[in-house]
């Protein structure tokens, strides 16, 4: 392979072949519940045509049982988590925010190309390109974040851009999802050029992610 990216694929695509069965994506993780929202720092994918319809052809092929479909309006890249809004007060928010746009607005606008599908045990994906892009602006998040508190939440390593396009709902066997991937492998990846960061406000509403938008740090390149 000619990138840490495509080996990646590869490397996933050759363990989704020996998996059995699904994770179930929804399951409660440390701290959430029905009535709590998050505060992260999103890419999000509105107004990306070309992007939009890949989804929309790859997701015709996967209306399988097991997996959950992401609406267009729900498709998005996990930077940096902050913490739940009843543990961060307005007033941190605001110096984050504050320290986030200094940053960003000398980043130029984000270009990358999303696909193909890359599936794991909690859903299927799309490879993002190129990461070193993605890691670069995430940096920049975390230290605006570390001027505000003394450790910045979550860890540095382990980070893989991605942006999911179908969640796993139930422990369902693999291999009529990993039939129909096989076949959707060639699909030419999407475009998107991105201006902004957005810090949301995010909930688990029916096995689907919805979002209300708190703050924006526009990728200007001034």
């Amino acid at each position: 392979m000619s990138s840490q990216e495509l080996a990646s694929l590869d490397q996933r695509w050759t363990a989704y072949l020996d998996l059995p069965r699904l994770t179930n994506h929804w399951y409660w993780r440390p701290g959430w519940r029905a009535d709590r929202q998050f505060y992260t720092w999103h890419l999000t994918f509105e107004h990306q045509p070309e992007l939009h319809h890949l989804v929309t052809d790859l997701q015709q092929h996967l209306v399988l049982p097991g997996l959950d479909l992401v609406p267009l309006n729900g498709l998005h890249l996990t930077m940096q988590g902050i913490g739940f809004t009843d543990e961060v007060t307005d007033v941190d928010v605001r110096a984050i925010v504050h320290e986030a746009r200094r940053r960003c607005s000398i980043l130029p606008p984000l270009e990358l190309t999303l696909g193909p599908v890359d599936p794991d045990a909690e859903g299927v994906g799309l490879l993002v390109r190129p990461w070193h892009r993605v890691e670069h602006l995430r940096t920049a998040l975390r230290t605006a974040i570390g001027t505000v508190w003394p450790a910045v939440p979550e860890s540095a390593d382990g980070f893989r851009p991605h942006v999911t396009i179908a969640y796993s709902g139930s422990p369902s066997p693999t291999e009529p999802i990993r039939s129909k991937l096989a076949k959707l492998r060639d699909r030419s990846p999407a475009r998107v050029t991105l201006n902004e960061m957005s810090l949301i406000a995010l909930r688990r509403d029916n096995h689907t992610y919805r979002w209300t938008t708190v703050a924006t740090a526009p990728l200007s390149g001034i």
